[in-house]
């Protein structure tokens, strides 16, 4: 990576390579949102074929429009295996492409919808997703394409050149190293054609081996025969020492047959005596139940009846409580209005008293204007 120049870095690492225009950045987004509508027309077939298992998920005008567009889908497959009229055909194939854009429409005003599908939804490859590969790869080629300047361009297929030299430069070291291989291989045939020999010697010692291990096997198989007969004859001395074992201890087995039988009856002497008081157990126990059974009937019956009397109460206390606050809205509202009235009554007071002062100050007023006129119609006089 030292000797790779930075623009060539920029497009051999598609990681490097962002947007560096407004119109760079507006083709990038309609390239990806074209991708987004390819895979959600990719998931539309399935999503119809498990409707009812989605249309919760999709909600209720996601679903209609999925209804629709697999009607529009089955009568465009109905006129197109049937001859007919080609402008029922455009009309039909215009009504289906406007389906298929207000469906992708809706899927791209709920994005977090698209993706939880994306994830939840199973399709089985298809040329689909062949043509969507394809398309992200002629994504990134006009990204490269779009961000690639003529001086980095030229240094690509510079680079590319010298990528070549390399190339026919290690080609020919590849060849050397194949001569050498071929010389390696040939010494290491010699080496084992060496071993090879040296294996046939080692077989035919074997044989001579085997041979001799034959004579060693014949004599250990008549010893061995030998031994047997010894083993037989023990075997039959111990075999009567356990025949009369056996008869020993079959005798003890009889007596401890009848000692077993004479404790078995005394033990069904006592199971039946148990099964007895059992069943007095079992009586009482049914006598018992019985009378505790008409008690909790009678207790049942008592409690029917109080709970529909409860019930009865709740009513009542329903209707009361209803009234009650009927009252207590009334009680607030004549409470308002008194307050209200009150109110009205200070303000009317209180206009009241501004009048009077008010008229007060102009009687004082009015007064010692008429004394200040008096005053000066005098002095006027006295100086004629």
């Amino acid at each position: 990576k030292a000797g790779i120049p930075l623009g060539v870095m920029k497009v051999l690492d598609p990681c490097q390579l962002k947007p560096d225009t407004v119109e760079t950045e507006r083709i990038l987004t309609v390239l990806d949102e074209t991708i987004v509508k390819l895979e959600i027309t990719r998931l539309i077939p399935r999503v119809i074929g498990s409707l009812e298992r989605y249309s919760r998920m999709l909600g209720h005008e996601i679903t209609s429009s999925l209804l629709e567009h697999q009607k529009l889908s089955m009568e465009i497959q109905h006129l197109l295996t049937s001859p007919g009229d080609e402008e029922s055909k455009r009309a039909v194939e215009k009504r289906l492409k406007c389906s298929l854009r207000n469906i992708l429409r809706l899927f791209l005003a709920n994005p977090l919808l698209y993706h939880g599908l994306k994830y939840k939804v199973r399709v089985r490859e298809s040329s689909a997703d062949v043509f969507i590969k394809a398309f992200m790869e002629f994504r990134d080629f006009m990204l490269e394409k779009l961000l690639t300047s003529p001086d980095e361009e030229k240094e690509k297929v510079q680079f590319m050149k010298d990528i070549s030299l390399r190339v026919e430069k290690n080609t020919e070291t590849i060849s050397a190293l194949q001569e050498e291989l071929a010389a390696v291989i040939q010494t290491r045939d010699e080496e084992l054609s060496k071993k090879d020999k040296t294996i046939e010697n080692l077989k035919t010692s074997m044989e001579d081996l085997a041979r001799d291990c034959k004579a060693e096997i014949q004599h250990i198989m008549e010893e061995g025969e030998n031994q047997q007969k010894e083993d037989e004859k023990a075997s039959k001395d111990r075999c009567a020492r356990l025949k009369q074992d056996l008869q020993l201890l079959g005798a003890r087995f009889n007596a401890l047959v009848l000692e077993h039988r004479a404790s078995e009856l005394v033990l069904r002497k006592e199971k039946c005596k148990t099964e007895t008081e059992v069943q007095k157990w079992v009586q009482k126990y049914d006598t018992d139940m019985t009378e505790k059974q008409a008690t909790y009937e009678e207790l049942q019956a008592v409690y029917s009846e109080e709970k529909d009397q409860l019930s009865l109460l709740m009513e009542k206390h329903a209707l009361l409580l209803q009234e009650y606050t009927e009252i207590e809205e009334e009680r607030r509202m004549l409470k308002e209005k008194e307050e209200e009235a009150a109110r009205e009554e200070a303000r009317r007071n209180n206009a009241a008293t501004c009048i009077q002062a008010f008229w007060k100050g102009y009687l004082v007023r009015s007064i010692y204007k008429s004394k200040l006129k008096k005053g000066k119609g005098k002095g006027r006089g006295k100086g004629k």
